[in-house]
């Protein structure tokens, strides 16, 4: 793919994935941070700092803030905190990681930007992606050693040059965990079922606080009472991102109809990124809108199939049930391959024998997996194309040709990346495969922020008070977030929004 977009390619338009549509923007007229409503004459409530979201972002920042000395109060619309954090596959992208070391693998903060720069198009906002790369381990690190929890090995996602990301025992959840005992141990109090309405600004501009639905139900919308927060120094939203609001992902994306199931927990809905756009924020990249090409239409949600799929990669071909033939890059980027899944117009197949998954997968991935019947067992490779309606000839050549490029250690095809300890398909079976296509799993849209995670009016200035932290926010990833760099993205920012917001003079 090339690394620039060409005036043609931008008039045309990119594939579903990554769609730049000319007639989508939310962008409002320039102006300066407006009040949305009065401020309240008596507050219910008041904090030094307001965090408005539970996922690594969200309690990143309030553990920073909480440790800078705040106040700090942290809501979640929620009836659980976690976010899509918690579903997350626990994947961390931190190049010169302590398992690349013992491994022997070269890498740099500057290599990880190069590869982030090459998915994103070179559309990504390149300072904040450039802070990002060099504190990425040092996150990594912090959540290892201060909030501690437990990484136990190195992998690979598609699109970067080498193995980086260090990968959490139980997947987003031991993080999300770690750090909510870790603010319980600070004296922070999580506080969920409560849903931003709308921000507080003064006459000033200044953001002074938050409307909220306590005791709110999501769904809901009358559900709960309203009450006014006081932020003495500032807001920090950390709310993901857009990928469930079917209505808001049509208005930048229509081709993104409710026919493509999302990845994400039912409240990525996208309020508050619209809450900041109501006095000013400016916004950027809304259209870019990533498909996960591993998820499977055989499981709701994300499921366990992406991290079936995600680990086999490498050591397994994908194949088009239509030909029995490989079609991609099976490491390449996640857009191009949810494209290319996306032309074919059926689910495709990824097959794995037991070595490989035993290598790389998880067991209760496999043992859950195959529970509910999105990933299946084969004694033969025959049995895997009679299920799949694979012409058997076609598919039985492809896998003799996969097996040599196995052998030698490269893909003359389409150039995926063959690891070393990968061994022929079907050196040791049974089989196990999974029906792969594309659902909606992350927004590269959102807020424009600056290095320090202020959000940005549009009149380019920052507004006061206010910061933003992971997806909620748009810029840095550009047209495609890499695997394992959300994480690395939402805990570096995170902590960033929260010392900084701690720091701000406190509000007249």
């Amino acid at each position: 793919m090339s690394s620039k977009v060409s005036r043609k390619q931008f008039l045309k338009g990119m594939a579903v994935g990554g769609t730049m549509t000319l007639a989508a923007s939310t962008l409002a007229g320039c102006q300066k941070a407006m009040p949305s409503g009065p401020v309240p004459s008596k507050w219910d409530e008041e904090a030094d700092v307001v965090v408005v979201g539970t996922g690594f972002a969200g309690l990143a920042a309030a553990i920073e803030a909480k440790n800078a000395g705040a106040a700090v109060k942290v809501i979640d619309k929620m009836e659980t905190p976690g976010g899509n954090s918690i579903i997350n596959g626990g994947d961390f992208a931190a190049p010169g990681n302590w398992y690349q070391k013992e491994q022997g693998i070269e890498d740099s903060p500057e290599l990880m930007l190069k590869d982030m720069l090459k998915a994103g198009l070179n559309l990504n906002h390149v300072d904040r992606a450039k802070v990002l790369t060099e504190k990425a381990l040092e996150a990594a690190e912090w959540a290892r050693d201060y909030i501690g929890a437990e990484f136990y090995r190195l992998t690979f996602h598609g699109g970067h040059s080498v193995p980086r990301t260090v990968q959490l025992v139980k997947g987003g959840s031991e993080l999300i965990n770690k750090m909510l005992k870790k603010l319980q141990e600070l004296g922070v109090t999580v506080e969920t079922q409560r849903k931003l309405e709308r921000l507080i600004v003064d006459e000033a501009g200044r953001v002074v606080g938050i409307e909220a639905r306590d005791g709110y139900t999501f769904g809901d919308e009358t559900s709960g009472k309203t009450i006014y927060i006081k932020a003495k120094k500032a807001v920090v939203l950390a709310t993901g991102g857009f990928s469930r609001d079917i209505k808001m992902r049509m208005i930048h994306d229509p081709r993104l109809t409710e026919a493509f199931e999302s990845t994400n927990h039912p409240g990525a809905t996208g309020e508050a990124l619209r809450a900041a756009l109501k006095i000013g924020a400016m916004d950027v990249h809304m259209d870019w809108i990533q498909l996960g090409p591993w998820a499977s239409p055989d499981e709701p949600g994300f499921g366990y199939v992406p991290l079936f799929c995600e680990r086999v990669v490498g050591w397994a071909p994908m194949i088009n049930p239509k030909t029995g033939k490989r079609f991609i890059n099976e490491t390449g980027n996640r857009k191009v391959r949810a494209d290319a899944i996306i032309e074919i117009g059926v689910p495709v197949i990824i097959v794995a024998d037991t070595y490989a998954t035993e290598k790389n997968v998880p067991a209760n991935v496999i043992e859950n997996g195959l529970k509910i019947g999105a990933i299946k067992k084969f004694d033969t490779l025959e049995e895997v194309a009679k299920e799949y309606g694979i012409p058997w000839d076609a598919f039985k050549a492809e896998v003799e040709r996969w097996n040599q490029f196995v052998e030698n250690k490269k893909d003359e095809d389409f150039n995926c990346m063959i690891f070393q300890d990968a061994k022929p398909l079907g050196f040791q079976p049974p089989f196990y495969a999974a029906r792969l296509w594309p659902k909606v799993h992350h927004t590269m849209g959102g807020l424009v922020t600056d290095v320090n995670g202020r959000v940005i009016n549009q009149d380019f200035q920052p507004i006061p008070g206010l910061y933003a932290a992971g997806e909620v926010t748009g810029g840095i990833h550009g047209a495609v977030r890499l695997g394992g760099v959300a994480m690395a993205d939402c805990v570096v920012f995170g902590r960033i929004a929260g010392k900084n917001a701690a720091a701000e003079t406190p509000a007249a």
